[in-house]
């Protein structure tokens, strides 16, 4: 793998993860959804 290919995957990887974040986040804000990681996982409080 050359060097310009790791730095794309690795600035792929980084955009993904900061996206999934703020979607997250963002779902969190919104008060009246449940937020779910897609595992089963949520923020809901009982």
């Amino acid at each position: 793998m050359t060097a310009l290919k790791a730095t794309l995957l690795s600035l792929a990887m980084f955009s993904a993860i900061v996206m999934w974040g703020v979607g997250i986040y963002s779902a969190d804000a919104a008060g009246d959804h449940m937020v779910s990681d897609g595992y089963g996982i949520s923020a809901a409080r009982y």
